[in-house]
């Protein structure tokens, strides 16, 4: 029975993290309809910021201010000055982002180098916790808060207020929101900065136990891009249930199977797909 738990616990910690990386994946894609796949980079960076931060101060705090700041402003950077340049021009797209990958990489390879490091714990959340006859490492129990916190805010910002409106309609259709006033330019920019904010949130909450290599850009891509297109391109709702079937499949295939780990994650994504191509809840 404990086994059970701790490897639920363990995938929900891991789905949480996930759909920080993944929603604003989505969003980006579904309203600006970029593949941005410099988006792993964000929290390489983030990650990477943190651990300096983290070395010279031990504040946890200051390292999410600061990486909260430095990323989004590199994402927008990237935005108004190449991507938006290369609007519905899907190949271009990937190609620069693509570039950006390798660019973002090297410099940090160059910074920090290339062994893999881990971001200390927070203080309080350094010990592991007792309950059920259960030990489990309390900081994964604050990236479960986290993730279902923002989770949260999310779709009460996209539900329940009026520039939440306005992304949702620029995602179910750009020209008519367009056509009513709605600054989409400014919409995109937006967005873009969100989404490098959440990526930049999954960067500093997964340091301590993911840890930060050269490729873990590229690695945590890959989850992302699977959990966008389960859950479907654009939806919230797609993005938080992508990750939490992405996240259990991931942990409980490497503890029961750890040779077909990944077997266990794309056989799924391939039988959802051929069932619904478009997603859980993608539109039609």
């Amino acid at each position: 029975m404990n086994f059970w738990l701790f490897q639920a616990l363990g995938g929900l910690s891991f789905a949480m993290l996930l759909f920080l990386l993944s929603a604003g994946l989505s969003l980006i894609f579904g309203l600006m309809k970029i593949l941005n796949l410099a988006h792993g980079s964000f929290y390489l960076l983030s990650a990477y910021i943190g651990l300096s931060i983290l070395k010279h101060t031990d504040s946890f705090l200051l390292a999410v201010v600061i990486s909260f700041s430095v990323v989004p402003i590199i994402g927008v950077l990237i935005q108004r000055f190449f991507l938006s340049r290369f609007h519905l021009m899907e190949l271009p797209q990937v190609l620069l982002t693509f570039g950006f990958i390798f660019i973002i990489g090297d410099i940090c390879l160059w910074i920090w180098g290339g062994l893999p490091q881990a971001l200390p714990k927070p203080e309080p959340f350094s010990h592991s916790i007792h309950f059920l006859g259960l030990v489990f490492p309390s900081y994964r129990i604050l990236v479960i808060v986290v993730g279902l916190l923002v989770a949260v805010g999310l779709w009460l910002f996209l539900d329940k207020t009026k520039v939440g409106s306005l992304v949702r309609a620029g995602v179910d259709d750009q020209e008519m929101a367009r056509c009513v006033g709605v600054n989409v330019k400014m919409l995109f920019t937006g967005v873009f900065a969100v989404g490098s904010l959440l990526a930049a949130l999954a960067g500093i909450l997964g340091g301590p136990f993911v840890g930060v290599y050269p490729g873990v850009d590229i690695d945590i891509l890959l989850f992302a891009c699977v959990v966008v297109i389960v859950g479907g391109v654009g939806s919230l709702k797609g993005a938080f249930v992508g990750s939490l079937v992405i996240g259990m499949l991931d942990n409980f295939g490497k503890a029961l199977f750890p040779e077909m780990s990944l077997f266990a994650i794309f056989l799924p994504m391939a039988i959802i797909l051929a069932v619904r191509p478009r997603g859980l809840f993608g539109k039609e």
